[in-house]
């Protein structure tokens, strides 16, 4: 009884606590102002949210810290890394170009102009953005939100005033940041996929810890300038979400633009020392090392950002990593506040986020919407891509489905050989007995141009037989899917492989 009385009267002691800085935080905020739909993020799912909302009739207010929308993705992301992987393509193809009998001097490298230069292109999809805001009537305010109850929010500016928005219904998407690893140290040289665009400097050498997608990317990008990239990785692959054979031809690649790829590597200690930071490394070869490198770049995944947004005050839970649990709806345990996009868990993809947007905007305007995507296609912009959307080969195995499997090698494709990258492959999953497409993956350059393909013919129910029958332009890379779809049967034209027919 006295352990009772004890839990009872701390509950009520912290209620009461959280009641009175509610009222406190109520009365700091003498403004109020009202909204219909309020949008905590502006990053690919939410300003997509608050812009579809706009177009449907609603009054929306967009919140976010920066001058415009964007978010993640358009500020520290996905724009400014893909414009930097356009300079390592550069660079890398410059010096392929010998083969074809043309030879280019080292490139001269000028760092505060490849920085304005990713500046301009962010500054300017930022601030088209902002103009579609403006153009649709959407109020922005820059500021950080949080609930002070379930429809109201506290937002506090960079100037220290505060005010208070009345909402009926609000979207979170606040998206996600760079996880942290385990043995971290105080450092300039320790880099995150955000700060590496910065392109402070060029580092002799470079330890990337993980070898996923954001990791590759960025190690790509400093190799091309000129760093000795060596990549950690603790599994037994690269790219761990996708199959073996589609990895296999970037892992090849890599070979030779990186210093070292040590797979199944654990880095067990770091520590900063006089000419860099001193790591130590463990695997079954090497056993336990120490090695030097100039700076290390840390990128093992990302975790939501779902903390200091008073959630939990107001009743709304989150898993043990930290996503917020939705429905297909995208609506979560309190009907009128829904949550998209990172924070509510994998795949952590921009334009996955964009469609949940949507989705919840339509339901927030009275119309009936799920998420519920046959495929989410996943694109990795190394050199060559990696691409795949729907069923995996490996998830197939998982999960014990029965999948036939035709691949068209672009050795066989006449556009791959005149742009001397024929490493590439095109992967078909259909099914054994009805011949529906279950998955499709691409490895080669522009394979993320080529996947919406596959993503389309899956949404569809799409049969091989109908891209087999479709004519595709000749000579093109698209035409890979193609000769996949028909290599199901054992007809593709430019590679013999009978096979047994669907």
């Amino acid at each position: 009884m006295v352990v009772s009385s004890a839990y009872f009267f701390l509950v009520t002691l912290n209620a009461i606590v959280w009641a009175v800085a509610v009222f406190n935080e109520r009365d700091s905020m003498s403004e109020m102002d009202k909204t219909y739909l309020a949008v905590i993020g502006g990053g690919p799912g939410g300003y997509a949210a608050a812009f579809h909302g706009a177009d449907l009739g609603l009054d929306v207010t967009l919140i976010d810290i920066e001058a415009n929308p964007g978010g993640t993705c358009l500020y520290r992301g996905c724009i400014p890394s893909k414009a930097l992987l356009h300079v390592a393509k550069l660079i890398n193809d410059a010096r392929d170009a010998e083969e074809w009998g043309l030879k280019f001097s080292e490139p001269e490298i000028d760092l505060d102009k490849m920085r304005q230069r990713t500046r301009l292109v962010v500054e300017q999809m930022t601030g088209g953005l902002g103009q579609l805001c403006q153009a649709r009537n959407i109020r922005y305010e820059r500021a950080r939100a949080s609930f002070i109850d379930p429809h109201t929010l506290a937002l506090n500016y960079a100037d220290g005033s505060k005010k208070r928005l009345a909402a009926d219904y609000v979207i979170i998407a606040t998206g996600s940041r760079p996880t942290l690893f385990g043995p971290l140290i105080r450092s300039p040289r320790l880099m995150n996929s955000t700060n590496a665009l910065n392109l402070f400097d060029i580092p002799e050498t470079l330890l990337v810890i993980g070898g996923g997608y954001i990791g590759l990317e960025l190690g790509s990008v400093y190799a091309a300038l000129g760093s000795k990239v060596t990549v950690a990785e603790m599994s037994d692959i690269l790219l761990t979400g996708g199959d073996r054979d589609l990895v296999k031809p970037l892992a090849k690649r890599l070979e030779t633009l990186f210093e070292e790829i040590m797979l199944k590597t654990r880095v067990n200690t770091m520590k900063e020392v006089e000419n860099g930071i001193l790591v130590n490394l463990e695997n079954e070869e090497l056993g336990q090392e120490d090695r030097l490198f100039d700076k290390v770049l840390i990128s093992v995944g990302r975790k939501p950002n779902s903390q200091g947004l008073g959630l939990r005050e107001i009743g709304l839970s989150i898993d043990r990593q930290g996503f917020i649990p939705v429905d297909l709806q995208r609506r979560t345990a309190i009907p009128h506040i829904f949550a998209i996009g990172d924070v509510t868990g994998q795949p952590m993809l921009a334009h996955k986020a964009s469609a949940e947007g949507k989705v919840a905007a339509e339901n927030i305007a009275g119309r009936k919407a799920v998420f519920d995507p046959q495929a989410i296609p996943a694109v990795v912009f190394t050199d060559p891509e990696v691409a795949w959307a729907g069923l995996t080969e490996k998830q197939a195995q998982e999960q014990g489905i029965s999948v036939q499997v035709a691949r068209f090698p672009w050795a066989a494709s006449g556009r791959a050989s005149t742009l001397s990258r024929p490493e590439g492959m095109t992967k078909m999953l259909c099914d054994p007995d009805t011949g529906q497409i279950l998955g499709m993956g691409i490895a080669g350059t522009n394979a993320g141009e080529l996947i919406s393909e596959g993503v389309l013919a899956i949404e569809m129910g799409a049969v091989v037989e109908d891209l087999d029958m479709t004519i595709h332009p000749h000579p093109t890379l698209s035409e890979t899917v193609m000769e996949s779809a028909s290599a199901v049967f054992g007809t593709s034209t430019h590679f013999y492989r009978p096979q047994k027919k669907a």
